[in-house]
């Protein structure tokens, strides 16, 4: 075996996991391929579904410093084996070398050498390939032996590529290097979508009555028209009543306090139970046709942990860690203390059972309909409990898509989505200037976790008012959004608290929210004059009329001379798609500065005029050259979103102008 292949690319740690990929998207391989002297290769990619024999099969194609090339388009969402084959070519370094020799005996001896490579074909042929590369030997032995064939003729006999390629289709792959990849498919959703997260029990039209899922399906126009796909629910499950929390995390609950839904579990049942007040099992049902109707998922959460009185408690005390004492130890992350959580203990002696149990309750709302997962704290499970759960559920469904929840260290967030997980929180709500934000984004978008990290970027959840959204300036709301919407293909707001401008902290110094729909039911106007309703609706058609934002690929930053500017990129190769986007960081001044466009990136000439239409105000210019004046005061727009378009119309192209 002479062929060594060194590397295949894409590689999780060396493909201990598998690459992410989306369903319908070309993947690109890259092998690093050689072998000793100067013979030449032949280097295949081969692919199926994994399990599957047989498959398909591409020709890898040879670059600089032997680097082999090849696509894939996984049809659909599941998982896939790729693997790299390469094998020196005798046929086709004979043919490269016969093609040099201009020596008239030397061709003639080649020529009952290739006649025997050709033979070789022929044995592993049949049908009508095994008569025709049968004849050509033929036709080679004699023209080389036949003084009356020229050295020319006999090259032209020798070199027919038609009959070349039938030579290859029957080559020798007996002494082939193999290497193999795995890579997981997902559905579109998986690489580009837009979350909205609310609780279910504040859907209510009038104060103090607790919301159920018939006032969420009346809010869903609502949310359709702002563009979002996604729904994202805090658990719907009982609430435990031993240990609830009242308002704002108190230690006392009164009668009435609602309790936080991540207490979950009571005498009215568990994770596979409704909390009745939101309704019943079949409301919960018509919710998720209804959604559907209007191009929306809902996306329930996962939280793996139990309140004191959840029926799992009692039936299976040895899932869960217990004191000196014998009471179970409740959720802790000092100073915060969780009374109302136990946590699951994932080194128990049952730990079997457990994992099956946590299993069946994805199998059970799976059978509801339900494909999307936001996973809560990930991290402080077992690892190879979320290896073994994912991997099964996605080898029934690979549809489904999991969040990862975890703000926690960077290497523990990358292992998560080694794993197996869909998409990952990210640390976007504590990056907030210009050099923050071109660091950390350029790290996702071209550092090493590209091929398995996923992000889905979040200026607010129910656990983090950042402080920068404590000032509650409109501005600084706005250009959050545009730049979470831009700069990563996953994103979400946590509502109706973002775009009513909800800014209050719990007491200065922290990132809860004061009167937290965590612990209360909350009422909200949704038709406010205040409202980012119409921004949000015009940055989320803005991301579905343009490729460029759909994907992280793309992204470039481009040099602007103020620190209070930011300015970016997003090219989509595929449809050429361009947009640029340029934000002002200061919610309270107006800056200006040139921007420096990437022209690498632009692939067209810059020096030639080009059409720049801003989505956001509907204004449109005329640009020559890479260097260009912009102005954001944040009173009037905070950013410019452009498409940069090439070619530029004229006044015939009239619906253009409309």
């Amino acid at each position: 075996m002479r062929a060594v292949i060194d590397a295949v690319l894409p590689a999780v740690d060396g493909g201990r996991f598998p690459s992410k990929c989306i369903a319908g998207e070309a993947v690109a391989v890259e092998a690093h391929c050689f072998t000793d002297g100067h013979d030449r290769l032949r280097v295949v990619l081969r692919w199926n579904a994994a399990g599957m024999s047989g498959g398909f099969e591409a020709d890898m194609k040879p670059q600089a410093n032997d680097v082999w090339l090849a696509e894939f388009t996984p049809p659909r969402a599941g998982r896939y084996s790729c693997t790299v084959m390469a094998w020196v070519d005798h046929f086709e370094s004979w043919r490269r070398e016969l093609e040099r020799r201009d020596d008239a005996a030397d061709i003639r001896v080649a020529l009952q050498v290739g006649g025997a490579l050709i033979d070789q074909a022929a044995a592993a042929a049949s049908g009508s390939d095994a008569a025709i590369l049968g004849e050509w030997s033929v036709q080679m032995r004699a023209a080389g032996l036949d003084p009356g064939v020229g050295p020319d003729a006999q090259k032209t006999l020798a070199l027919d590529p038609a009959r070349a390629a039938l030579v290859a289709r029957y080559a020798d792959r007996s002494l082939a290097a193999t290497m193999t990849r795995e890579f997981v498919a997902d559905r579109k959703r998986a690489g580009y979508s837009t979350w909205y997260e609310m609780f279910p029990r504040s859907a209510a039209d009038e104060p103090g009555r607790h919301g159920t899922f018939r006032d969420v399906e009346a809010r869903l126009p609502y949310l359709a028209e702002m563009g979002f796909d996604v729904l994202y629910f805090p658990p719907i499950h009982p609430i435990g009543r031993i240990n609830r929390k009242g308002t704002n995390n108190t230690l006392l609950a009164r009668p009435e306090d609602v309790g936080s839904p991540w207490a979950i579990g009571s005498a009215e049942g568990g994770h596979k139970d409704i909390l009745p007040a939101l309704g019943t099992l079949e409301e919960f049902r018509g919710l998720l046709d209804k959604a559907r109707e209007f191009g929306i998922e809902v996306a329930l959460d996962l939280a793996f942990q139990c309140a004191p009185d959840h029926p799992y408690v009692k039936a299976h005390p040895a899932w869960f860690k217990h004191r000196p004492d014998g009471s179970v130890q409740y959720a802790e992350n000092p100073p915060k203390k969780y009374q109302d959580i136990y946590p699951f203990d994932f080194e128990s002696a049952d730990w079997r059972a457990l994992w099956n149990e946590l299993r069946s309750i994805v199998d059970h709302w799976i059978a509801q309909g339900v494909r999307i997962f936001r996973v809560d704290n990930p991290h402080t499970k077992a690892f190879d409990f979320w290896e073994w759960l994912i991997g099964e559920v996605k080898q029934k469904t690979p549809d489904a898509i999991f969040l990862a929840e975890a703000f926690t260290r960077p290497k523990v967030m990358h292992r998560l989505a080694k794993l197996g997980f869909s998409q990952s929180y990210t640390y976007f709500t504590w990056r907030n200037t210009k050099q923050e934000l071109t660091d950390y984004f350029t790290e996702l978008a071209l550092g090493s976790g590209r091929g398995y990290y996923r992000p889905n970027v979040w200026p607010n959840t129910p656990d983090i008012l950042h402080e920068t959204l404590q000032s509650g300036l409109r501005p600084l709301f706005a250009a959050r959004l545009i730049l979470a919407a831009t700069l990563a293909a996953n994103y979400g707001i946590y509502g109706p608290t973002y775009e009513l401008l909800e800014s209050e902290p719990r007491e200065p110094g922290s990132e809860e929210y004061r009167d937290s729909e965590k612990y209360q039911l909350r009422h909200w106007r949704i038709a406010g004059s205040e409202s980012l309703w119409s921004l949000i609706a015009r940055v989320n058609r803005i991301r579905r009329e343009n490729a460029a934002l759909q994907s992280d690929r793309g992204l470039h930053f481009c040099p602007i001379d103020n620190d209070q500017l930011i300015a970016y990129l997003k090219v989509d190769a595929g449809s050429g798609n361009i947009i640029l986007t340029v934000v002002n960081l200061d919610p309270h001044q107006a800056h200006s500065g040139w921007v420096d466009l990437d022209v690498s990136a632009l692939r067209f000439d810059t020096e030639q005029p080009y059409q720049v239409h801003d989505l956001l105000s509907e204004q449109r210019y005329i640009w020559r050259g890479r260097y260009h004046y912009v102005m954001l005061d944040p009173q009037r727009a905070p950013a410019h979103v452009f498409r940069l378009r090439k070619r530029i119309r004229s006044e015939q192209d009239f619906d253009y102008y409309l």
